[in-house]
């Protein structure tokens, strides 16, 4: 997919309005910014208020194609490495495998010819949901008015309409996130068993990961089955972090070279030690959820991304400048809604 450049002639005006102001150091702007997106839905979901709808999510790509040089993320991280980033450089990403990225996103991507990278959980490739996602469906369909799970520690929360449903929702994957792996899926599922309910499958399947691979997405790792790194022993993870690379490679018959961190918040989902693997492993860099920007000086295996969630095109680019100016990397997290895994 080709690269969206605009020379400073024809540059749009809103980008000096409202994207990267005059007064901005060539440092700053020669930052890399990397976006981190999940699920793009047909439409607009209430109980996933952070996932982008369609049209929302093509206004976004039209900015960036408009106002942005987008890159590959491998080619923004050599160039970032060797000193020849362009000015206002983007990198698009998604996380984990949905079917709704290869079905909603991927027209999208190529309407505008964005290129973009697909981090992917390996353990979902075959049938499977993620546990968040199966708190979701299942708190939606739960038949009752209210929802009592006093095992995990919540008692009687409501749910009357949609903001009740998404409250408990961001509560109970609160109550789960942390909790040991084999854990917290047995936990989920039988939540979901409760609601007597057949509950939707919305990963990507492995003919769908191949096609994009062949379209020239760039596939990217997040281990097997999207651990918080640090609840593991270090067997344990260099394990899901070596699977998650091969199965990909056997399945494409291509190096995989970036990873992404699942959950990806530096010091509590992973820590310095589960860096060294990855590079031990052979990865040339990976992503985070840290908030802020990449410059010159940026460690490659922890690089920052962050989530566009404006709706309006100014306050859009705002949020694109404003981590440009940032001096260094970010180690807050990625704003969430609570219901991402």
């Amino acid at each position: 997919m080709r690269t969206q450049t605009f020379s400073p002639r024809t540059k749009p005006e809103s980008t000096r309005r409202f994207g990267w102001p005059r007064a901005a150091s060539g440092a700053a702007r020669r930052r890399l910014s990397i976006l981190i997106y999940h699920r793009v839905l047909a439409d607009a979901d209430p109980l996933q208020p952070d996932a982008p709808s369609a049209s929302r999510f093509a206004r976004h790509m039209r900015w960036l194609g408009r106002m942005c040089n987008v890159l590959p993320l491998g080619e923004a991280v050599s160039r970032l490495r060797n000193g020849t980033l362009p000015l206002r450089a983007v990198a698009v990403t998604f996380d984990d495998g949905y079917a709704d990225n290869y079905e909603v996103a991927r027209p999208i991507m190529a309407r505008y010819g964005i290129p973009w990278t697909l981090f992917v959980a390996t353990g979902f490739l075959y049938g499977g949901r993620m546990w968040n996602d199966t708190v979701i469906e299942a708190v939606r369909r739960w038949p009752a008015r209210e929802l009592d799970w006093p095992e995990i520690g919540l008692q009687r929360l409501p749910l009357a309409d949609d903001a009740d449903r998404l409250a408990a929702i961001r509560q109970v994957i609160a109550a789960l996130k942390y909790r040991p792996l084999g854990e917290r899926q047995a936990l989920a599922s039988d939540l979901a068993a409760r609601t007597a309910a057949t509950l939707p499958q919305p990963m990507m399947r492995d003919a769908e990961v191949k096609a994009l691979h062949r379209e020239g997405v760039t596939i990217g790792g997040h281990t097997r089955n999207h651990p918080i790194l640090t609840a593991l022993t270090e067997e344990e993870a260099e394990a899901e972090i070596r699977n998650g690379k091969a199965d990909l490679e056997a399945l494409l018959d291509a190096p995989i070279n970036l990873f992404a961190y699942p959950n990806g918040v530096p010091d509590q989902d992973f820590h310095a030690g589960h860096a060294r693997l990855v590079r031990k492993l052979g990865f040339v860099a990976a992503v985070t959820t840290a908030w802020g920007t990449g410059g010159p000086d940026a460690d490659l295996y922890q690089l920052p991304r962050f989530t566009p969630w404006d709706r309006g095109s100014a306050r859009f680019l705002l949020r694109l400048a404003h981590h440009r100016a940032r001096a260094g990397e970010g180690r807050r997290a990625s704003p969430a809604n609570g219901v991402a895994a």
